[in-house]
């Protein structure tokens, strides 16, 4: 099926020498202090300071026009970096979302004053975004949002709520799904819009969700009479729903999707052949193998990336696959490994142990739940 055959990509000795380019860094950076070894780090560890550096070294934007601050690299460079980053486990969620799906989104979709103004902003590593989606009644069925934009005199006026909207308290905007004319029941993809909500606006509240352990990291964005003005529309008036699908190919093929317990599974190795526990190793090193299997896979969708190909098949694959790995990652340690799990531990199993564990959770629901994720490969299966 055309659709679900993935490219088999080797790197070239020039992208493995940049590799290690970057895996220095990265090190050097660690050792220095700039930062802790984190599981989850891509949703949980904010360093805008760290987010800086990257965008300092070139390392956000990197497939970007230079004229955007971009370097013009390939699709499997800027994958390259995002493994370092995520096997490192290095802060970086600051500018995550821009980086991976809001850049993009503008480069696809943007005016040029939208791309002169947001872009440089984010390759610096100094403008983040979030993603309004989701509401309180609106999560699997999304084209049931209620968020309404109004038009008027120079611009829209937004009202409603958004709901588990990632890093909104550390964000400078959030592009925002809204309804922008009544809801068509024979199109009920119709009539949406994406708008550029700056969180800082009258009428915005930003309320924390915490997390069982204390950790904020989700939000509730209330929009109260948000005015925005129009050359913050993204795209056409009417096509949010197809821009917005287009965004999520970028969120669900990524090596976020399977490496973020990763950090977790290395401590874990280390510790087992320091013990010289062969049996347990070798189950250790089953979930290696089967890490090896779906990296592929991911690789082979940010080729097809590069190549202009439809990846929402694949990309929904890798997503649905990836998580539960990354939760059978925590379980199959914790029953290997006798650990004290501790956010405030100092020994970095046992944080890495808890974060894994406690995150693990949403693994399968961020970014599109597998059950919504299994509905569209199934229909795109059926459909050819």
């Amino acid at each position: 099926m055309k659709n679900l055959d993935l490219p088999v990509v080797k790197f070239t000795p020039e992208q493995n020498k940049f590799r290690m380019e970057v895996r220095n860094y990265l090190k050097s950076e660690r050792e220095s202090g700039a930062f802790e070894t984190t599981a989850d780090s891509w949703m949980t560890s904010y360093s805008p300071e760290f987010s800086k550096k990257l965008g300092s070294q070139g390392l956000i934007g990197m497939t970007w026009p230079k004229q955007y601050g971009g370097q013009e690299r390939s699709a499997i460079d800027r994958y390259i970096v995002t493994e370092e980053l995520l096997a490192i486990g290095a802060p970086v969620a600051a500018h995550w979302f821009a980086d991976r799906q809001s850049g993009p989104l503008f480069l696809k979709f943007g005016t040029d004053e939208q791309k002169d103004f947001f872009l440089p902003k984010i390759a610096k590593g100094e403008c983040f975004f979030s993603i309004g989606l989701s509401e309180p009644n609106s999560g699997s069925d999304l084209a049931s949002i209620q968020t309404r934009a109004e038009k008027v005199e120079g611009g829209w006026l937004v009202n409603g709520m958004k709901i588990w909207t990632s890093g909104a308290h550390h964000s400078h905007y959030m592009i925002t799904l809204c309804r922008t004319s009544p809801k068509d029941e024979k199109n009920r993809h119709a009539g949406m819009s994406q708008l550029v909500i700056d969180l800082s606006a009258d009428g915005v509240t930003v309320q924390p969700i915490q997390f069982l352990t204390g950790e904020h990291h989700f939000n509730e964005v209330f929009m109260d009479n948000v005015f925005v003005p129009d050359n913050r529309l993204i795209g056409e008036v009417g096509n949010g729903w197809k821009q917005g699908m287009a965004e999520l190919a970028y969120e669900r093929s990524g090596p976020e999707r399977i490496l973020s317990t990763f950090p977790l599974l290395q401590e874990a190795v280390e510790h087992l052949k320091e013990q010289n526990d062969v049996s347990a190793l070798a189950q250790a090193l089953q979930l290696v193998a089967r890490m090896w299997s779906l990296r592929n896979m991911s690789i082979g969708v940010a080729q097809m990336l590069e190549e202009g190909e439809d990846v929402s098949l694949t990309a929904s694959l890798v997503k649905d696959l990836g998580t539960k790995f990354e939760q059978a990652v925590a379980e199959t340690v914790r029953l290997l490994i006798d650990t004290t799990p501790s956010v405030t531990s100092e020994k970095l199993i046992d944080r890495l142990m808890a974060e894994s564990v406690l995150h693990g959770p949403g693994f399968t629901l961020r970014g599109g739940t597998t059950e919504i994720l299994r509905g569209i490969v199934a229909k795109g299966v059926l459909a050819q």
